[in-house]
């Protein structure tokens, strides 16, 4: 195929992107894989330092961690966001209802974990509130139901802009379609399932997407909550990582980094694969 002048007319304005994110993401991570082989003095090591990682127990107590938070919180945000889509794209004021959904994203995280403390804690409000019913003591952030309150945190500072992405795509599909439908016969959930999920499929991925590497970046509230070390059910991988980093175990962590990136490059890339099939 002959490549045309035309075709690289939008390359200088790629460029300045493009070498920001060698310099920043690709070399540093370059590096780590070429840290990985080696130990701390530089001395090369072959595969021991992921062997290393594998067995270690911490590191397979994120893995389970973060797997689980993944599975559980991207249906739970898909399908509520989507609910909530359809319902309130038939409102009027879509704008000053856009404006609401972007608060959690605005919201600065130590305040969000000011609220968590508040409510959440040995001592906060909820655990009053059930005590005070005659209720058993809830310790929320030192117990199990600790992955469900991280969980809840996620969907509620996701949810907004989720929704808006629905609405975006519901509101590209042509309303004559719809009413077409309806003059036939169709109810609300054949149109729900025949028309709007057909067309919304590219919105559908794009918010597959973002939402997956979104549960990784769960570790800020978590940490400003429970500290580095938290109940063991939302040991998630950033506070491995954190951890590794303070103790100067660099060698682990660049093995355990190249295998979380070649996880979720995996994930990414069969997610992709099965769209195209879907779309042929």
């Amino acid at each position: 195929m002959k490549v045309r002048k035309q075709d690289l007319r939008y390359l200088p304005f790629l460029l300045p992107g493009l070498i920001g994110v060698s310099v920043f993401r690709l070399l540093p991570f370059a590096d780590s894989m070429r840290r990985s082989f080696m130990t701390s003095a530089g001395s090369f090591i072959g595969l021991r330092s992921y062997g290393l990682v594998i067995n270690n127990e911490a590191f397979r107590l994120a893995v389970r961690n973060t797997a689980l938070f993944t599975i559980i919180c991207l249906p739970l945000l898909i399908g509520i966001s989507f609910v909530l889509a359809c319902a309130l794209s038939k409102l009027t004021y879509i704008r000053f209802i856009r404006t609401i959904l972007l608060f959690p994203l605005a919201a600065p995280t130590a305040a969000l974990v000011m609220v968590w403390k508040i409510l959440f804690s040995d001592y906060g409000y909820l655990n009053g509130i059930i005590t005070s019913l005659g209720g058993q003591e809830v310790h929320f952030l030192t117990s199990g139901t600790a992955f469900w309150v991280l969980v809840g945190s996620y969907i509620w500072k996701n949810l907004g802009y989720t929704i808006i992405l629905w609405m975006t795509g519901i509101a590209g599909i042509p309303s004559s379609v719809s009413e077409a439908a309806r003059i036939d016969g169709a109810s609300e959930l054949q149109i729900i399932t025949r028309i709007l999920i057909p067309n919304l499929r590219p919105t559908l991925y794009t918010i597959t997407i973002i939402s997956f590497l979104n549960s990784f970046k769960v570790f800020r509230e978590a940490y400003l909550v429970a500290g580095a070390y938290p109940h063991k059910s939302m040991y998630m991988l950033q506070h491995l990582f954190n951890n590794w980093f303070t103790s100067l175990d660099l060698d682990k962590m660049a093995a355990a980094s190249v295998l979380v990136f070649s996880v979720i490059l995996a994930a990414v890339m069969l997610l992709r694969k099965a769209w195209d099939k879907e779309e042929i």
